[in-house]
């Protein structure tokens, strides 16, 4: 099991497909180095200020968020079918709580860019660099989607991450 450098654009597709189902796991490290991976499923990747982005939501009231804050940078990785439960996992426990790499069997792999580590296994990982961040305006988000997403009033800060490397398992694809 080898990983190679990719575009960002090479598995597009099969990346966005897993956002929506079952979702992506989202890596950032503190600043004790200790790895936290979250759920997303709310995410896009683009080109903004003529650098490929990948941008993430993480409301304040999440563990990841104080992680994101003490960082400069975060791993996106698309997780293998085998992985499955461990998407299920990160997305219904919080990193307060339990060690979610040690309760899930995963592995963190270094990074080739940036400090957050990736997830050993997972075959396509976006190494990412924090460029910017704000957060969602409730006066500006339609009433819809307030009253939809944001029931509690916690609003997300969207991170914006310059994708400087993708790595992709040999198998990936």
């Amino acid at each position: 099991m080898s990983y190679t450098h990719v575009s960002y654009t090479d598995y597009l597709p099969q990346t966005l497909a897993l956002l929506k189902d079952p979702g992506l796991l989202l890596v950032a490290a503190g600043k004790d180095g200790k790895p936290n991976a979250m759920t997303i499923g709310w995410g896009t990747i683009g080109i903004i200020w003529r650098r490929p982005i990948f941008t993430v939501l993480v409301r304040p009231s999440r563990y990841t968020y104080q992680l994101m804050e003490q960082s400069n940078s975060f791993t996106v990785c698309a997780p293998a079918e085998s992985q499955f439960d461990a998407v299920d996992f990160c997305g219904t426990r919080s990193g307060r709580d339990y060690d979610k790499f040690a309760e899930c069997d995963m592995v963190p792999l270094p990074s080739t860019k940036v400090s957050a580590p990736g997830i050993a296994g997972c075959p396509i990982i976006y190494e990412c660099r924090i460029v910017h961040y704000n957060d969602v305006e409730p006066a500006c988000l339609a009433e819809e989607r307030r009253a939809d997403c944001y029931p509690a009033g916690d609003f997300h800060r969207i991170y914006y991450g310059e994708i400087v490397a993708v790595r992709a398992l040999s198998e990936a694809g």
